[in-house]
């Protein structure tokens, strides 16, 4: 019997872990789902902004939904965040080649923490049914040594 409360207590233990591992993925995939909105509103943004001119004014987003009106000094080239609060100049187009690109590499990464997740589940229904079972077998109890008096 001890053997068994043994077994049924590390496979509780694995599902908490299982659980745990989840609850990262899913975050992760949170994180990584938000972070490619937010470079295809950037992409679209800069769609818009080709067929801007310089002088044109625009509306410039500050956060929190407010704006500022702003005039475009030159509608070519633009700031872009290259990581590591570094910034560089680039053309519209290099901007937007970059911002496809790290669309692509989250797209993969989020493939990877879907995969992850369909494995954990998987893992996790495997060990559930192997506690049911377990709890079953305790529960109707050793039936081979029972004798009538």
């Amino acid at each position: 019997m001890s053997q068994v409360n043994n077994e049924l207590e590390r496979m509780v233990v694995e599902l908490q872990l299982l659980e745990n591992a989840l609850d990262t993925i899913q975050t992760r995939m949170g994180l990584v789902n938000s972070s490619i909105n937010e470079l295809r509103m950037a992409n679209a943004t800069l769609e818009g902004l080709k067929k801007e001119q310089k002088g044109s004014t625009i509306l410039v987003p500050l956060g929190g939904g407010s704006y500022m009106k702003a005039k475009i000094e030159d509608a070519e080239r633009l700031i872009v965040g290259i990581g590591a609060d570094v910034a560089a100049e680039k053309t519209v187009n290099a901007a937007q080649e970059d911002i496809v690109t790290r669309i692509l590499e989250l797209e993969k990464a989020r493939n990877a923490l879907q995969q992850q997740l369909e494995q954990t589940i998987s893992r996790m229904e495997a060990v559930q049914r192997r506690v049911r079972e377990r709890t079953q077998q305790t529960s109707a109890g050793p039936t081979e040594n029972v004798r009538e008096a």
